[in-house]
Parts: structure tokens; C-alpha cells; sequence
């Protein structure tokens, strides 16, 4: 049996301390679990890395900072919803959950999803609970992996393309989402109270080892005790509509249909990204390339091939570097789609032609 490559790390650098932290979480779980039972208003910097997984991010109020006392810390929590969708009952939930464990704010991302801030530690579980009882989660909102899946958030009915694109971001952060335990034994002490039903195809795919795109019988299949080196972020969009800013993206699918409306395929683009460190110039935004085209039933598999590709080889020693598009660039797009080549398993179609891409604001 195939098993994924080790973890690429030059012999003269060490991993970061961060790559440690995961190794030694038990999947996402320690000492996350244990602080959060303690009386106590923070979490140390071991568990804030591991709570960060689990969609929350620990801060503090800059504005009431006092020599000699305590910093006054807070959680911001983010929520998962791939393609911006919210159910009225979640919407409703977050608003109230933001007067009364919040700071009154409810905040939009530029990932389509909602940010709550100026929770307590000692609130953390209440919230993040009612959370998932009112169909919503925060796990895989922040962390190094797979991060909210767009899609255009344009409710057509008459397009077939738009419904294809909303289906398959669903499938991919579906595909690409934590299987760890941890998540619903830590804020609804191991009852999963509300889980939409995965796609049997999005099921098999998880678990098709391929040519070493998975770590078998692991409770990561596809992410390992390690996770990914960096956030990960994905995007699906439909020929000619950018609102969901596609050469940014890790990885972005474009759907290709045939001329009676029915899906065909997908077009991938993957190593963009804007952020880079102020001063560093070894940092630096990177547009997306062009990978080439799959049929709809490969479209998983290739996927999978990108993310082992990042995962394998993405630089663990130095954060600042560990984006995909760092990688992409270090080695040049003919390297990297031949190592995508090789846990794809078979050679990839060209690029097929698409109009122009024009910015599409759906708002008001």
C-alpha cells in the first residue's frame, strides 16, 4: 500500500515549534480539553494554538490594558459555512449570542462567514455549543487547515452553474474537513447533535488512498497528526463571475457544464495569495495558475492530490513561508504539476478556454 511522503523538512531546519504543538494535540484535543475546565480567564500559548482549530482565536482588549493587572482577554470566535450560507435559525443564534456573551457585534468576513467577539473563557463552551445546536459550526474557521470553502453567493435558480458551484463547495469542505473526534467531545462533551449527511461519494473519496494522498486508518485520513503547514483556503465559481476572487485562493475550481446545463468537469487554478510581512521580502502576494481540467468524477481525487502535494512538501520550518504559493513558486508550475501528477495518479487535461472575468457585486 501507497503511504504519504514524509513530512519534507531539510535536514540543517527544524520544524517550527507550532508543528510540535500539533503533533502532540491527540488530534486537535490536548491541552485544549484540560485548560478549558480550569478557573481560569486564558488559555496558555499551546492551547491557543490547538483552540485556533476549532474556529477561535484568543485576544485581548487593548483598550483596557493596566500596568501591573491582567490582561483583559477575550475569544473572537468564526464560523464555517461554506458558500455563505446561513439558516435563519443560526443567523438568529449568533445575533443573540452576540448581546449576550459578546461584545454586540456580529461581524461579516471576507470568507463569507460571521465573526463573534469579546467572549469569556468561561462562556467559550455555551457559545460555540449553541453554535452547533443551531446547525452551524466553527470548526476549521482558523488553524493550518482547509479554511470556509466560497462559492458566488448569488441565489440563482435558472442557472444551473451557480447550483453546481454551491453543491461542490459544500462537497469540498466537506472532503477537506477535520474527522478528529475532538471537536464534539470537547464543546458538546461527545454528542453530535445536529450533522448534515455527507455525500457518499464524498465519503469514498476521503478514504480512496490513491497513490499516497491519505494516511490509513488514521483519524486524519488526509491531514495526518500535522495538519497542513499553513491555512489552506478553496474556492468554487462558475465561467466569468470573480466575486469570489479566485486567483487569491490555495485552490479554485471553476465549473464547466455542456450545453444542456449538465456538469462536466471542473477548471483548477491553485498558489494564490495576497498576505505578506511588512519588510520581509521574501514574502509576497502570488496570483493562482493555471493546473489544467478534470472530469467531475476525478475532481476529489485531484484535490486531494493538491492538498498532499502542500501538505508533504509546504515548508514546516519557517511560518512566513508555508503558504502553497510559496511552494508553487520555489518550484515552478512544471514541478509542481508533476508531483501532482504523481499522487493524481494519471496525467491532467489543458486549461479549457473561459470568457472574460468581471467582478460581480451581488449586494443590495
Amino acid at each position: 500500500m501507497i503511504t504519504p511522503s514524509q513530512i519534507s523538512i531539510p535536514k540543517e531546519q527544524k520544524p517550527s515549534k507550532l508543528e510540535g504543538i500539533k503533533e502532540n494535540s491527540n488530534f486537535l484535543r490536548e491541552p485544549l480539553a484540560t485548560q478549558l475546565l480550569e478557573d481560569t480567564n486564558h488559555f496558555t500559548e499551546e492551547a491557543v494554538q490547538i483552540l485556533k482549530f476549532h474556529g477561535s482565536y484568543q485576544q485581548h482588549d487593548r483598550d483596557n490594558i493596566v500596568k501591573g493587572q491582567e490582561k483583559d482577554y477575550q475569544m473572537m470566535l468564526r464560523t464555517r459555512n461554506p458558500g455563505g450560507f446561513i439558516p435563519p435559525q443560526l443567523f438568529l443564534t449568533l445575533n443573540s449570542l452576540s448581546h449576550d456573551y459578546g461584545n454586540g457585534t456580529l461581524r461579516v468576513t471576507t470568507r463569507q462567514g460571521f465573526q463573534l467577539h469579546g467572549v469569556l473563557k468561561k462562556n467559550l463552551k455555551t457559545v460555540i455549543s449553541s453554535i452547533i445546536k443551531s446547525m452551524g459550526s466553527t470548526l476549521g474557521a482558523c488553524g493550518d487547515l482547509n479554511r470556509n470553502v466560497m462559492s458566488p453567493p448569488a441565489p440563482y435558480k435558472n442557472r444551473p452553474e451557480y447550483e453546481y458551484a454551491k453543491d461542490y463547495a459544500n462537497k469540498i469542505a466537506d472532503l477537506l474537513a477535520p474527522q478528529t473526534g475532538a471537536y464534539y467531545e470537547i464543546w458538546l462533551d461527545g454528542e453530535k447533535v445536529i450533522s448534515g449527511e455527507e455525500s457518499p461519494e464524498v465519503k469514498a473519496a476521503r478514504q480512496h488512498n490513491g497513490n499516497g494522498t491519505i494516511f490509513p486508518n488514521s483519524e486524519e485520513p488526509i491531514y495526518g497528526t500535522h495538519y497542513m503547514p499553513r491555512k489552506f483556503k478553496c474556492a468554487v465559481t462558475v465561467p466569468g463571475d470573480n466575486s469570489i476572487d479566485l486567483y487569491t485562493q490555495d485552490v479554485s475550481l471553476v465549473v464547466i457544464t455542456n450545453q444542456a446545463g449538465e456538469l462536466e468537469g471542473f477548471n483548477v487554478l491553485a498558489g494564490g495569495g495576497l498576505g505578506r510581512t511588512h519588510r520581509k521580502e521574501d514574502t509576497f502576494p502570488c496570483l493562482a495558475q493555471e493546473i489544467g481540467y478534470v472530469t467531475k468524477e476525478d475532481i476529489f481525487d485531484l484535490v486531494k492530490a493538491i492538498v498532499a502535494t502542500q501538505r508533504d512538501y509546504g515548508d514546516r520550518s519557517k511560518r512566513r513561508h508555508a503558504r502553497m504559493k510559496y511552494l508553487l513558486h520555489d518550484w515552478g508550475i512544471e514541478k509542481f504539476q508533476a508531483k501532482l501528477v504523481e499522487y493524481f495518479g494519471k496525467s491532467i487535461a489543458p486549461f479549457k478556454p473561459l470568457p472574460e472575468w468581471k467582478y460581480l457585486d451581488f449586494l443590495g
